[in-house]
């Protein structure tokens, strides 16, 4: 079961890949700035979490316009998911949680993910939301069981212009 609102959001620092090369992004270097939306997808390059990055992709005005920053996170690799982006054209920065730690302390990790065909990985992130406010305490948290499912962006959107 995922962190619960009210919970300090755990701080992380993962890699991503930008036009001047790989970079880190911190957590906690947001807090005091706006608020956060974490966006866990299970996998670059599949059908849902295409759908979904670039849907969020096409609508960050408006979440720059409710004060917060987005970033997806997977366990793909920065330059995998970098290729992934260029090809869809996502804009959002994507955070590599390689190791899966990020999607584990969260607790939106599979125990296993597509086990009925054969691709038993564990530690693969469950389709996911966080809204992190200011001070880095969440206020926002839908983890999905089902991969094809996408977090309801209506409630996510409320939520932020509450915070704002």
């Amino acid at each position: 079961m995922a962190l619960s609102i009210g919970t300090k959001a755990p701080d992380f620092t993962l890699s991503t890949k930008t036009a001047d090369g790989p970079k880190q992004i911190t957590l906690s270097d947001q807090f005091g700035k706006g608020n956060t939306v974490l966006l866990f997808f299970p996998m670059a390059f599949t059908g849902t979490c295409t759908t979904e990055m670039c849907s969020v992709s096409e609508d960050t005005s408006a979440y720059s316009s409710l004060n917060a920053t987005v970033y997806g996170i997977s366990g793909d690799n920065p330059f995998a998911q970098e290729a992934w982006a260029q090809k869809e054209k996502i804009t959002l920065p994507l955070l590599s949680d390689y190791e899966h730690q990020v999607a584990r302390a969260y607790d939106v990790a599979y125990d296993s993910f597509l086990p009925q065909i054969g691709l038993p990985m564990g530690g693969v992130p469950k389709r996911a939301a966080f809204i992190i406010d200011r001070e880095g305490v969440i206020q926002y948290v839908e983890s999905l069981e089902d991969a094809r499912e996408i977090p309801d962006f209506d409630k996510v959107k409320a939520k932020l212009a509450e915070l704002k």
